[in-house]
């Protein structure tokens, strides 16, 4: 019985042991910039800032809290008759409440600061994600083109083992030479040191791109992502889209209000701030009550650097913008022109492809049946492979053009939801 269990709890930790430690997830590039937006750890630290100009309006809707403040001066000799040193006949003591008064239009343009400072903050946030996507897009594609150049890699030396394999029979049946089959031996060798390099590239873009996504799993794409189209209509239409959508445009037109904004409110500090107060003033026991109030007289300090300064800034907020529509404009329009021109190298390099497979089965077939040499062989295992990195290296230009453009036209944030 003590054997039977044994057993059985060794056979259970065996297949413990055999279980993945960590599921695997398998990104479409619309997954994969939703779980970034999600979880990217350095969009998460961004995140704060929002946060913390929203707690700002909070701080500018506070009003100036009451100032209470006291003096004693206690007489140290020559005391009133028939009194010690503690008698309230030798002491005199002041009390002041004074509060400072806040002009309503500095509380009214503070708030209004504070909340068009978030609202700026807000749109810089979803400037940041709008980068990130691009980045994350950009480095889903290089995960997908390591992994087809690995699995490309992998059926031509799979071809040519086959080769090797058949070669090898020929030459013992001496229908071939020895440096024949050595050739195809070579090549073979050839690819295995390719699929070695390309196999370590494919694993460090994997975890790129993990590190991008911010997740825990084991991460793996979808290579049957079809990147289908979300773009209507011409190229002035996609500027107006990206007008609409664009995160820094945004972000310019609230830099643009928050500065307006903040203009008005450093010239509402040009006004000095009033202190008031109430005062209970006993001296040698003798009640008195008043009140207090003090203003700065501005003869020299009017706020004026901050005036100037935040002029400056609003000048610049405007520049700024008309610089973002122009690059807005010059993006959109390189974008698309590229994607189009892609669209149709991809296009074109359909009727090749297929050429290049034809060649390959007709010279590999003759070359098995003596009526080519082994060189033809090579030349044209080697243009098949040339052919077919290069549709893969158009496929891959067509869709990087797809993400810039997506980019470009601020699309890639709504493909994002």
């Amino acid at each position: 019985m003590q054997i039977r269990v044994s057993y059985l709890l060794g056979a259970a930790l065996l297949l413990m042991a055999n279980l993945p430690l960590s599921a695997q997830t398998i990104y479409t590039l619309q997954k994969a910039l939703q779980t970034a937006k999600a979880t990217n750890p350095v969009l998460k630290t961004q995140s704060f800032d929002v946060h913390i100009a929203e707690s700002d309006i909070t701080s500018a809707k506070l009003r100036p809290n009451l100032n209470l403040s006291n003096q004693t001066l206690q007489q140290v000799d020559k005391y009133a008759p028939n009194t010690s040193w503690a008698s309230g006949y030798n002491r005199q003591t002041l009390w002041q409440l004074a509060k400072p008064i806040q002009w309503p239009n500095q509380r009214k343009y503070k708030i209004d600061v504070a909340n068009q400072r978030f609202a700026v903050s807000q749109k810089n946030y979803a400037e940041e994600e709008r980068n990130l996507f691009l980045e994350v897009g950009a480095k889903w594609l290089d995960v997908w083109t390591a992994q087809r150049q690995l699995e490309l890699l992998k059926v031509a030396n799979s071809n040519v083992d086959s080769l090797v394999a058949i070669n090898r029979l020929r030459q013992e049946k001496q229908v071939i030479t020895t440096t024949e089959l050595y050739r195809t031996q070579l090549l073979s060798n050839q690819y295995r040191l390719q699929i070695i390099n390309a196999q370590q590239t494919f694993d460090n873009e994997l975890k790129n791109l993990k590190l991008l996504l911010g997740v825990a799993d084991s991460v793996a794409i979808d290579t049957t992502d079809t990147f289908t189209t979300i773009f209507g209509g011409n190229a002035d239409q996609l500027l107006q889209q990206a007008l609409s959508n664009r995160t820094d445009l945004q972000l310019a037109n609230a830099a643009m209000t928050a500065s307006a904004s903040n203009v008005q409110y450093q010239k509402s500090l040009a006004a000095p701030q009033p202190l008031v107060g109430v005062i209970y003033n006993p001296q040698n026991k003798v009640q008195y009550v008043g009140f207090t109030a003090a203003i700065d007289l501005p003869f020299w300090n009017r706020n004026q650097g901050e005036i100037r300064k935040s002029q400056y800034v609003q000048q610049q907020s405007a520049q700024n913008l008309q610089a973002i529509q122009l690059q807005i404009n010059t993006e959109v329009q390189t974008a698309y022109n590229s994607f189009v021109t892609q669209q149709h190298n991809l296009d074109n390099f359909t009727q090749v492809l297929a050429q290049s497979e034809n060649i390959l089965s007709s010279v590999r077939y003759a070359y098995l049946k003596g009526g080519t040499t082994i060189v033809d062989y090579l030349e044209a295992q080697r243009s098949w492979l040339e052919t077919r990195q290069g549709y893969y290296d158009t496929v891959d230009a067509y869709r990087k053009a797809y993400i810039q453009l997506l980019y470009a036209t601020g699309l890639i944030n709504q493909l994002a939801q």
